[in-house]
């Protein structure tokens, strides 16, 4: 895909994203970025973690309220996205929550006469006490293969900050852009 392309898909995910209040209230100076990985590239060899814990991973299934407090503790504004029925898979250390992340499914977007099904990690989060161990960056590995599994043609993430963390997957930067529009 192009650059036009790549604004074709970020505007049908995210419809009226530059209108929204919240994105409107970001600094001047805040710029974030848009990744993409097509899943017929993936190579889930690209990135490989040994873990000395116990370490595990898999789909939430304990207290929503537990869910919330934990996701409040990396960043409180995500808990208004989180639902009840919402995926999230995560790492656990010991069986205690270590890191999640939403499992989104975007959708089926028409871009260029090619209908692509889009999917993603969303709000990846990693406790304090347990982030620079891997366990974040081999959930999103996961959940990539997920995806993948299910049929997604893309792993899209959107609203990035920590774009050299995903490119260590595969992902590649797409478009950057400020509250004002895309760069």
């Amino acid at each position: 895909m192009n650059k036009q392309e790549y604004i074709e898909l970020f505007n049908s995910v995210n419809p009226d994203f530059f209108e929204k209040e919240y994105i409107k209230k970001l600094p001047d100076n805040a710029i974030f970025d848009e990744m993409i990985l097509p899943l017929n590239e993936f190579e889930p060899s690209k990135y490989e973690h040994s873990f000395e814990n116990d370490i595990s991973f898999g789909y939430y299934n304990e207290s929503f309220d537990d869910l919330l407090k934990a996701v409040a503790r990396v960043e409180k504004g995500w808990t208004e996205i989180f639902k009840e029925d919402t995926r999230v898979f995560c790492g656990y250390i010991g069986g205690e929550l270590a890191s999640f992340c939403i499992v989104e499914d975007m959708g089926m977007h028409c871009i260029s006469g090619n209908t692509l099904k889009i999917g993603g990690p969303g709000c990846v989060g990693t406790l304090p006490e347990h982030r620079n161990k891997g366990i974040g960056l081999t959930m999103v590995k996961l959940v990539t293969q997920i995806l993948k599994d299910e049929g997604y043609d893309q792993s899209y993430i959107h609203f990035t900050g920590v774009a050299s963390w995903y490119e260590k997957l595969g992902y590649r930067k797409i478009l950057s852009w400020n509250r004002n529009g895309i760069a």
